[in-house]
């Protein structure tokens, strides 16, 4: 099987000769062997690992993302950010706790922006509707009939 990781910046991780992958989505932890059916699925902040057909295993803690398997053989995974390495511990502890509050601080900004975006549109709505518009210097721009004095 094959394995690429990429990032919008880069692609940490590329690796052929693979006879395992595992990952994690909020279903929990799956395994994926050579020959598995196509599927797509949502992946959690989490360590993504697998096994070379030498045996020896690597590593890569990514910030969610979205992984694909097609053909039976190769996988993609598309993340924020992934960092790769060969201390799992080290991923699992460090990496995925930082990993974790940058995904929070970006949901949380998601919210916010959100409600700013309400707040503007609730502000429209209350110049748009008749005697909405402030008197005096804020005004942004007389109603139509206004300029000519007329009412």
């Amino acid at each position: 099987m094959k394995l690429e990781v990429s990032t919008p910046t880069a692609i940490p991780v590329r690796e052929d000769d693979l006879v395992s992958v595992r990952a994690e989505d909020a279903s929990g932890s799956f395994g994926i062997w050579p020959g598995h059916t196509d599927f797509i699925t949502v992946l959690s902040v989490s360590v993504l690992s697998w096994r070379r057909q030498d045996g020896s295993e690597s590593h890569c803690a990514v910030r969610g993302g979205v992984l694909t398997m097609r053909r039976g053989e190769r996988i993609a995974v598309a993340t924020q950010e992934a960092v790769p390495g060969e201390d799992l511990a080290r991923l699992e502890h460090d990496v995925l706790e930082r990993l974790r509050a940058a995904d929070e601080q970006a949901r949380d900004a998601r919210i916010h922006a959100r409600r700013l975006h309400v707040a503007a549109l609730e502000q429209l709505l209350r110049y748009a509707r008749p005697g909405g518009l402030p008197a005096g210097p804020g005004r942004l721009a007389p109603r139509v009939g206004e300029a000519d004095g007329g009412g």
